[in-house]
């Protein structure tokens, strides 16, 4: 999304839109792609003797002298030696390279840190998080920067990439000006340590919210990842509001009971809450309704040049220049400073107070990726056996096992290159997110083409709407996976609703996704 933008924006002056590519290389730095991430390092030893060392010590200079076994090259965000020392020198913990490099937990897990298992050029740098995690089992993100005159990647909201792309026999260095420090905080912890947050934080705690944004996913994995949006304390003073209890007093003035979920300021806050661990190129091409933790969803329109949050919904500014009128509808996103990145999902910030709207319907596609066990499975390519029915908590099923099949960069036709697996005498059912009441036409993807596949019926929340659906048939060697429409429905309430597949003949089912377009 945010490249489309700066496209737009640059396409003048376009020698910064090409430094911002392939920043200007300073002598000395080359590729050595007969050589390892490790043997580069090594033939600079005199930049990069600290973090040579962090790597001897944190036991994974081998494994930066080889090929990936997955196939898929590393990457390493490599600091310097003043990047290492200004790391120390900010340290509370340790006061000298000697005490870091003694401390053996920490070095293993900070040399992991820095280095992706999977090689990627800057070209392909997402606007989100990496598709792979780091060797420590963590998720980096990239934010693009631009200011008047440059533009520059960023890790984390931290260490600004000052010379991509070198390219080594086993994958890609970045070098980076700081060091990148664990992401340790809860996303409430951020807020409590960001005091520019502190009206959002305030209201958090004062609805009772704290505890659905105060989890650590690594101590807690049963839980669901959350996004936040989130407007800062200037935005709220912009509106004459400088205090959680004068937005609270605003927004429910007849009612103070401010932890019950039919309070409108409770729905306020729980409004800015999205289940599900989401980044802004995760809003990216389509249009649809994210549900939130209060009774209704809101739209973000990923369309456009930029993201828009409940767009046609509230007009808040009009701007006349001249014969041309741009009137601003809708809620967006700082790009540049948003992604931030929790031990419990992601922040983002807006630039409007946003309050609840009327939901508008929307297509809706569910590919089960609400389910945080798939959601972590889905990071590495494989075939996974779902031994445990208490991992997911949507997906029910018995009579046969249960598989996730993740493709990953393979065109297979599926939607994300995934899908479910049962074969056999199977039952399955799926709990979708809230729907928005009103009709829908509802489409089942699935593959069809093998005559192993079986012959099932579908039922939403117990009602018959399909008739027989043959899955031996109806797709192609290129495209097995098919849109199947099922039939109507007409929802009168914004609730979840339950799917289930029932067998005529049973087989193999590949279930890629649910539809449900509004009619």
């Amino acid at each position: 999304m945010l490249k489309k933008i700066v496209l737009i924006l640059i396409i003048p002056g376009m020698a910064i839109f090409q430094a911002c590519e392939e920043p200007v290389r300073e002598a000395g730095f080359e590729d050595v792609e007969q050589s390892s991430i490790y043997d580069y390092i090594l033939d600079h030893e005199e930049q990069f003797s600290s973090f040579l060392q962090i790597l001897a010590k944190g036991g994974i200079d081998k494994t930066l002298s080889a090929y990936n076994p997955e196939g898929n090259d590393y990457t390493l965000f490599l600091p310097d030696n003043n990047a290492i020392d200004q790391f120390i020198s900010s340290s509370e913990q340790f006061s000298s390279l000697n005490e870091l490099l003694n401390d053996s937990g920490y070095v293993a897990a900070f040399s992991r840190y820095h280095t992706l298992n999977l090689g990627i050029h800057s070209n392909d740098f997402p606007f989100g998080a990496f598709p792979e995690p780091t060797l420590s089992d963590d998720f980096l993100t990239v934010s693009f920067i631009i200011e008047p005159d440059t533009s520059y990647y960023r890790i984390n909201n931290q260490a600004t990439v000052i010379y991509p792309n070198i390219e080594t026999s086993n994958g890609y260095i970045h070098l980076i000006q700081t060091a990148l420090i664990p992401v340790t905080y809860t996303s409430f912890e951020w807020l409590e340590q960001n005091p520019g947050y502190s009206i959002f934080r305030e209201a958090v705690e004062l609805t009772g919210l704290r505890q659905k944004i105060d989890f650590n996913l690594k101590e807690n994995d049963s839980l669901q990842a959350v996004t936040l949006l989130v407007e800062s304390d200037a935005i709220y003073q912009e509106n004459g509001i400088n205090s959680a209890r004068e937005l609270a007093s605003l927004i429910s003035p007849d009612d103070d009971n401010y932890q019950g979920e039919k309070n409108p300021f409770y729905n306020f806050v729980a409004y800015h809450i999205l289940p599900r661990g989401l980044f802004l190129d995760d809003f990216e091409g389509e249009a649809t309704n994210y549900n939130t933790l209060s009774d209704i969803p809101l739209n973000i329109n990923g369309n456009g040049i930029d993201l828009a949050i409940n767009k046609r919904k509230q007009v808040f500014d009009t701007i006349v220049n001249g014969t041309d009128t741009t009137i601003i509808d809708y809620i967006g996103f700082y790009y540049d400073v948003s992604n931030v990145l929790t031990q419990n999902g992601a922040i983002h910030f807006i630039d409007r107070v946003m309050t609840q709207q009327p939901p508008s319907r929307s297509r809706q596609d569910f590919q089960f990726q609400e389910e945080p066990y798939i959601e972590e499975l889905s990071s590495v390519a494989g075939t996974y056996l779902i031994e445990d029915p208490d991992a997911l908590f949507f997906i029910e099923w018995s009579g046969a096992d249960l598989y996730y099949v993740e493709k990953r960069n393979e065109n297979i036709s599926a939607w994300g290159n995934d899908y479910l697996e049962i074969n056999g005498d199977f039952t399955i059912t799926y709990q979708t997110p809230k729907i928005i009441r009103g009709s829908y036409e509802v489409y089942l993807r699935a593959e069809a083409f093998s005559r192993d596949n079986a012959l099932v019926e579908v039922f939403i929340d117990g009602k018959k709407i399909s008739g027989l659906i043959d899955l031996t048939t109806g797709g192609t060697s290129n495209q097995p996976f098919q849109n199947i429409l099922l039939g109507l429905v007409d929802f009168s309430q914004y609730e979840s609703h339950k799917v289930e597949i029932k067998l005529l003949i049973p087989g193999r089912f590949l279930w890629d996704a649910l539809r449900f377009e509004p009619i």
